[in-house]
């Protein structure tokens, strides 16, 4: 290479190293973002085209919602997977139960000086073998059905998780469902109020006109169609941010349209069923959270068990046959090829280890400290279980009384505002009484919309803490 050439190689690797040492240098100031180099700056993968699209002329039940979302949801697939990865370690352990069964084939060659006095010989000696080989534990003392079981519920917490991710997932759509319903209820209720304060503002400006009414009572009248219009504009933004969050926990893109029930076509439950005895026993029994942490807690005692069986033997079977066939020579004549010889070997081993560093007692103290911590997180857990329930029970409870005590509020506020926009219109009331009815009453409409929705998601909340929700959903 020339002198030229040899330039450029070094120049080459300076402006290399240099990038890289660029690229790993810490900022140079705290008062700046660091800028890497272009090759640096990775950006998001783009998003995969969606698995669904909302149909924008269906109006969608709850059901159906909830069927989206186990479908799209990706955290149901890491779940899923995680399973499917648990099944394969419990097949994995039964595997161990057989014999291992391997085809060889060996080649090799070896070159030695062979001494006959008064002189060397050398001798080469070629060999090519297949064989079959087996390797088989016959006995363990349960060192394997140990391992099968810790793998079986190891398992079965994998099952109870995705079960529970259903659980979170079918929650976490019905609370925004709700949301969405509460927000339009709101806004529906916004309209009317600003068309209710419409009305009165109306009113005041033909009585205004008719001198039976002052320029301060039209001033309140248009104050309060303000403030309407205002609420109604707070409205409009709530409801879009309530129909973001229920496109996201669907999988799906918020910016499409989403049609959904209106909250005055459901059901609204009248009392509670259960009692909350009965919740807390429903929720031990069968919550998947509790479940899988009980399936750990005795996979921690077969770690127990399996640490236990370290200090006893092992006995192996091993073996090999198959066919040799060899080629010699000494001294660089003529070489000798040997006929196909069969052989075969096999060996049964016990394997005690008497001596490991107290590395047993520690594996074994281990599993030990595991499954104490583990029985300790099922008692905790456990008490956390009856304590959400309790909590879901009495607010389930509360906004059932509030849910009807908002419906007797809307009524009397309905009633009072008709009285007093019509006295006023025969010039018996004041405006300032019709002013203050208009917002008591859409204080009360935006009280019994709130008061339903919290009624609603209290119900699914009790639903959710006893795990009903994994068995009461429609198909």
């Amino acid at each position: 290479m020339n002198r030229s050439g040899r330039k450029s190689v070094a120049l080459l690797t300076v402006l290399l190293a240099g990038g890289i040492a660029c690229g790993q240098r810490a900022p140079a100031s705290p008062g700046q973002p660091w800028q890497g180099p272009a090759s640096l700056q990775s950006s998001a993968p783009a998003r995969p085209a969606p698995a669904f699209v909302p149909d924008p002329a269906k109006t969608y039940t709850l059901p159906e919602l909830v069927n989206l979302a186990e479908q799209n949801n990706p955290e149901t697939r890491v779940a899923w997977e995680n399973a499917k990865a648990r099944a394969a370690d419990l097949g994995i352990s039964k595997a161990s139960l057989y014999p291992t069964l391997a085809a060889v084939a060996i080649a090799q060659t070896a070159r030695d000086n062979l001494f006959f006095a008064p002189k060397y010989y050398r001798q080469t000696i070629e060999t090519f073998s297949p064989a079959l080989e087996i390797d088989y534990t016959i006995f363990d003392f349960g060192r394997r059905l140990q391992d099968i079981a810790i793998s079986r519920n190891n398992l079965l917490a994998a099952n109870f998780l995705f079960n529970d991710t259903h659980r979170r997932i079918i929650f976490q759509v019905m609370a925004a469902y709700y949301r969405v319903l509460n927000s339009k209820g709101q806004l529906d209720a916004a309209e009317a109020n600003l068309k209710n304060a419409q009305t009165v503002q109306q009113a005041a400006e033909a009585r205004l006109e008719n001198g039976l009414a002052t320029l301060p009572d039209v001033l309140e009248a248009r104050s309060a169609a303000a403030q309407a219009d205002y609420d109604l504009q707070a409205a409009v933004g709530a409801s879009e941010i309530a129909h973001g969050d229920l496109a996201t926990s669907l999988g799906v893109s918020p910016v499409g349209p989403l049609q959904v029930e209106s909250i005055q076509g459901l059901t609204i439950p009248d009392d509670l069923t259960v009692t909350v005895e009965s919740s807390i026993d429903y929720a031990l029994a069968q919550r998947p959270d509790l479940m899988q942490r009980v399936a750990e807690l005795r996979a921690a005692g077969a770690e127990v068990k399996a640490a236990k069986t370290a200090y006893l033997p092992t006995l192996r079977v091993e073996g090999a046959a198959g066919l040799a066939k060899n080629f010699s020579e000494q001294d660089q004549a003529a070489g000798v090829y040997s006929a196909n010889q069969e052989f075969w070997n096999a060996r049964l081993s016990l394997n005690w280890t008497l001596f490991d560093g107290w590395a047993r007692e520690n594996r074994l103290a281990r599993a030990r400290a595991d499954q104490k911590q583990a029985a300790a997180d099922v008692d905790a857990i456990r008490d956390q279980v009856e304590n959400e329930v309790w909590s879901a029970y009495s607010t389930a409870r509360t906004a059932l009384r509030q849910q009807k005590a908002a419906a007797a509020l809307l009524e009397a506020a309905s009633a009072s505002y008709n009285a007093a926009l019509q006295s006023y219109t025969y010039g018996v009331r004041s405006q300032i009484d019709v002013v203050s009815a208009q917002r008591a009453l859409a204080a009360a409409r935006t009280a019994d919309v709130s008061a339903r929705t919290q009624l609603l998601t209290g119900m699914a909340a009790l639903a959710f803490q006893t795990g009903d929700l994994l068995h009461a959903k429609g198909p």
